[in-house]
């Protein structure tokens, strides 16, 4: 049986655009899972780097990271 390679994939390295960011978006709010929509907030957030998303929000990095998590806000 052949061996399957594979590798690390992060959808934040392909949130590229504003465009991006809206279909990828639009695709989790469609399906509707509420972990998804997370998961892909949190992907958002560290496209555009969790430090700038901090400044403008006037969050802390750390509880983005924690509320963004797959885990949440736990």
């Amino acid at each position: 049986m052949a061996t399957i390679q594979t590798y690390p994939w992060d959808a934040a390295d392909h949130l590229k655009t504003k465009e991006d960011i809206a279909a990828y978006l639009e695709a989790a709010l469609k399906d509707g899972d509420p972990s998804l929509v997370v998961a892909a907030l949190g992907d958002i957030a560290r496209s555009q780097g969790m430090t700038h998303i901090a400044r403008e929000t006037g969050l802390g990095r750390e509880s983005l990271y924690k509320s963004l998590s797959n885990r949440g806000n736990r």
